[in-house]
Formats: C-alpha cells, sequence, structure tokens
C-alpha cells in the first residue's frame, strides 16, 4: 500500500542543507533552497455522489460517439478534477457494488453476494466507521440497498428496498416516513439540508446515492419529452446473435427485444404517482402509446421502436441526476466549502444501453464491467486530467482513508488512489484484476462466472450445473468483445499466462474453490424477495 510522507527524509535533508550553506556565508553560487508547497494539514471533506445503474456512455464526458446526451454538471467534475477511464468493479451488481464501498472488499470477503439473497454484515469496519472515529460527520441519504440498517453513520435517510421514484416512502434514522416529490430530487434536498445543520466544527463524509437511473427508468415529470423524439443512434451490436460465444451469452435474459414489460415501457403507470401528477404522466405517454399501437410493428422496426423508448426515459432520468450535482456543487461554493472538499462522482457498476441487444448490468463485458468514476479534489488533482490506469471501486474506502489521515487496515483489499490524484501511479500498480459474479440462477438468467481483467484480455470461466466453458477475449482485436478466442492458435501462450494470473489472484484474494452455501448466496423465491424489499 502506498503512503505518501509529506515530511520525507529527503525534503528534510534539502532544507537543512540551504540553511547550513546560508548560516556558513558560503561564496558560492548556490541557488536558494526550493521552497516546497505543504501538504494540506486539514483533514478535506468528501462528499460522495454515487448514482445507480449509470452507464458511462451516457456522461458526455466520455465522448461516447453516440452523443447521447449533455450533462455539464457531472462533466465539471472532470474538468475541474480527474475523470477516469478504466474503473472495473468485482462484481457488476447494485447490492454488492455499495458494499465494496464500504469495505473496500471483494464479496467473498464482506459477505454479500448479491441482491436477492443477502445482507450486509453492519458489524464489520467499515470507511464510515473508521472516518467517524476519526472526527468526521457521516451521513448516507437515498438508496442502500443492503437490508441490515446503515451502521457508522451520524446520520440516515435510506429508500427501503430498490425504492421508488415518485413520493418515495423512507427510513429516517430508524423511522418510516412519506416524502412527496421526485426521488432524485428529494436525495438532493435531504443531503443538502444535512450539509446546512452539521456540526461545521467537523469535516463530513456524505454519501449521497440516488436511485436513478435504476430500471424503470421513471422520468421526472419536467422531463418527459426531453428529448423532442428524438431517434436515438442504435449501438453496433444491437442486433447481436451471440455467435463466437457461449451457451452463457445464448440463454441470457436480459434484451430489449424480449426481456422489457410493460412497466419498462410506459404502458403501465406507476401506482404512486397523485392525479395531478398521473394527468401529466398520461399527457406524454397515452398519445405515443396510441401511436405505437396503431404502427403495429414487428421484427427489427419493434426492436429499434423500445431502443427509443429505453433511451428517452433513462436518460431523462440522468438529466435529473445531472441537475442534483449541479446544485451540489453550487452549494459547496455557495457555503465556502468547495476548495476543502473533495467531490466524487460514480456509479455502483456500468450499464448496458442496447449493446448486444442488452440492458441490465452483471456480466465481466465491458459496458457491464466498467463504471463512470470522476474526481474533483483542488489543490492535489490536476484540472483536466485523465486517468487509464486500472483502479476499481474496490480503492474508494482506501482513498478516502488516506486522504483523511488515517492508516488503511491490512484486511482491506483495494489500494489508495491518492497517489494517482496526485499525477503519481505508483510503479507497482496493479495490472490486472479479478472478478467474480455469483447471482444465478437468478434475474436475468446470467452463470456464474469469474475471471481476470488486463487492459488488453479478459479470461472468463462460466460455471454451474449445466455449464463449464472459458472464454478468452482479446479487446484490442474484438473491443466489442464478440468472439471468444480460447483455445485458438496465436493464443496459447497468453491463454497460459492469464491462466497463471487467474490462479495467483484467486490465491491471494483467498477465493476458495466451492462457493458459499446455496443459502447464503442463492437468490430468495420471489414471495421472500418482495417481503425482503417491502423493509
Amino acid at each position: 500500500m502506498c503512503r505518501v510522507l509529506p515530511n520525507s527524509r529527503p525534503a528534510r535533508t534539502l532544507e537543512r542543507l540551504g540553511a547550513f550553506l546560508i548560516v556558513c556565508g558560503s561564496l558560492m553560487a548556490a541557488p536558494p533552497p526550493r521552497v516546497v508547497a505543504a501538504e494540506p494539514t486539514k483533514q478535506p471533506n468528501i462528499l460522495f455522489i454515487f448514482s445507480d445503474d449509470h452507464a458511462y456512455q451516457a456522461i458526455s464526458a466520455y465522448n461516447d460517439p453516440r452523443k447521447l446526451i449533455e450533462t455539464p454538471n457531472i462533466d465539471r467534475i472532470a474538468t475541474e478534477g480527474m475523470r477516469f477511464d478504466r474503473c472495473v468493479v468485482p462484481n457488476s451488481i447494485c447490492g454488492p457494488s455499495r458494499a465494496t464501498v464500504l469495505t473496500g472488499k471483494y464479496s467473498h470477503a464482506n459477505g454479500f453476494y448479491n441482491n436477492s439473497g443477502s445482507r450486509f454484515d453492519g458489524s464489520q469496519t467499515t470507511v464510515a466507521k473508521l472516518l467517524k472515529g476519526a472526527g468526521y460527520q457521516t451521513a448516507v441519504v437515498g438508496k442502500w440497498h443492503l437490508v441490515s440498517d446503515p451502521t457508522g453513520f451520524d446520520y440516515w435517510h435510506i429508500l427501503p428496498g430498490q425504492g421508488v421514484y415518485y413520493n418515495p416512502p423512507m427510513i429516517d434514522n430508524g423511522t418510516r416516513v412519506k416524502h412527496e416529490g421526485y426521488t432524485t430530487d428529494i436525495i438532493t434536498d435531504l443531503t443538502i439540508d444535512w450539509l446546512k445543520k452539521r456540526d461545521k466544527s467537523k469535516p463530513f463524509l456524505m454519501m449521497s446515492q440516488h436511485k436513478a437511473p435504476h430500471r424503470e427508468w421513471a422520468p421526472a415529470l419536467r422531463h418527459l419529452g426531453h428529448d423532442n423524439d428524438r431517434n436515438y443512434p442504435a449501438p453496433a451490436t444491437l442486433f447481436d446473435d451471440y455467435a463466437g460465444r457461449g451457451k452463457a451469452e445464448h440463454d441470457q435474459d436480459m434484451t430489449i427485444a424480449k426481456t422489457m414489460t410493460a412497466k419498462d415501457l410506459k404502458f403501465e403507470a406507476p401506482p404512486q404517482l397523485t392525479p395531478d401528477q398521473r394527468q401529466a404522466w398520461d399527457a406524454y405517454y397515452a398519445p405515443r402509446n396510441q401511436a405505437f399501437e396503431k404502427a403495429d410493428l414487428k421484427g427489427d422496426d419493434l426492436v429499434r421502436w423500445k431502443y427509443n423508448r429505453y433511451m428517452h426515459d433513462y436518460l431523462a432520468c440522468i438529466k435529473a441526476v445531472d441537475e442534483s450535482v449541479g446544485r451540489l456543487l453550487k452549494y459547496l461554493e455557495d457555503e465556502g466549502l468547495a476548495e476543502n472538499t473533495i467531490v466524487v462522482y460514480a456509479a455502483d457498476q456500468g450499464f448496458y444501453l442496447g449493446e448486444h441487444g442488452w440492458f441490465d448490468k452483471r456480466w465481466i463485458f465491458e459496458e457491464s464491467l466498467r463504471t463512470p468514476f470522476m474526481v474533483r479534489w483542488p489543490g492535489v488533482t490536476k484540472p483536466g486530467s485523465v486517468n487509464t490506469d486500472l483502479v476499481s471501486n474496490l480503492d474508494f474506502a482506501e482513498t478516502f482513508l488516506e486522504a483523511a489521515g488515517q492508516p488503511v487496515p491490512a484486511e482491506m483489499q483495494g489500494k489508495s488512489l491518492v497517489s494517482v490524484l496526485k499525477g503519481r501511479t505508483p510503479e507497482d500498480w496493479r495490472k490486472s484484476f479479478y472478478y467474480h459474479y455469483y447471482e444465478y440462477p437468478g434475474p436475468h438468467n446470467v452463470r456464474r462466472h469469474y475471471g481476470v481483467v488486463t487492459d488488453r484480455y479478459k479470461l472468463v470461466r462460466f460455471y454451474g450445473p449445466d455449464v463449464d466453458e472459458w472464454e478468452l477475449f482479446d479487446l484490442k482485436e474484438d473491443p466489442q468483445e464478440l468472439r471468444s478466442v480460447h483455445g485458438q492458435a496465436g493464443y496459447t501462450e497468453i491463454q497460459k499466462e492469464l491462466e497463471q494470473e487467474l490462479a495467483r489472484l484467486r490465491k491471494e484474494l483467498n477465493v476458495t474453490e466451492q462457493d458459499p452455501p446455496e443459502s447464503v448466496i442463492r437468490p430468495a423465491t420471489p414471495k421472500a424477495a418482495a417481503k425482503k424489499q417491502a423493509r
């Protein structure tokens, strides 16, 4: 683990040498000693803005060729700080990613494997507990999705389960309350309210965590029609037939063509809408739904229609998130907090926006594996910098701790990004990354798999009672991951190297050969899952 020591021995030696020359009145034309600015001693505030299922393709700072949306406020964090282009997650699904952010550990180490059968053990060490012990005020607002109540926070005001988009019930430090309005706006209001009322003598960690743009992608009513019925450019792989890959890709259930429901496509209105809200909803969707039914679309034309409806709704949700980020940045500026506050924007994982015909996440493949991540740290991180190192949400807890001047527990499995944020990537920075997805059988029918990721290659094993297949992808030759080259001539040596690296990572991370008992990781029955989500 890299540690930056502001008063290093070389610096002290140079200072003493300069003093010696001056005291002795040396006649040599020695240059004056260079004055090195001291590292900030004041502990920085940390504002962690976390969205749910926000694809990097839907942030304009990432320059997706489809130019799906402009996100000027989120982009500000990148232009005034650092944009990370290769931030990956160890398990691409909501709850496990949140557990990783809190603990700095993989799912097998923190015990939270999936959304349906896991419960977070709040007694374990978390970054919130450690920062609170170091004098920080800590708060989490918005989506929690870890079943057990938050621990280590002075204040928590969370959505139960997945939460809803309109007029949401929430849990305020253990007390159930009901809010009126749009959930993204409410989370922003609660975040700012707490910042106003906090103990201003202490630094803070605020985790402001949005539901948006999670399925069913229900927009703020003010953003209905935001795109003027735009016909969105389709990804090149919208009609992927999964040739050149195995059973896992063929058997999944997450396609725009077949998987999207009436709720997803807005043929059903959310039951939480008030009469006035329902009127605005119907004024937008009803005539368009009627036109769709009249058109009687089939085949590829039907898929394209669904894709465009999906893009309208999903991107409208992001417009509200971007507005939220703008409000939070303005608050920091108005209160004189911006210069000593680290602002982070990230999502719990990537998301498919029609690539391979999919929505959702879960896979080791690029759109799912890679999450948006950008950091503004005034006076430390160079504005407009871009980083391509292999980093992860596994590193967030360690980074927050080192930034606050606190030690990083040996049990954490990530690496602090403080040196990276200062523009100095350690020479021993990771060149490979381990990934492991567990939730099968379950939603979207994505097989369990694990693998190793490098800057160019991915080696993955899909496993289970009815599948045991290996795949290898060369991202340089096949950036869209359309064909596995496992076992093919020309890849023998790299395949062997990746197999060895995968074995090394599994041993280093203490991954057991057998998954935990089914009772721990198998998704709950629909009835049990519904009961748990109602909490």
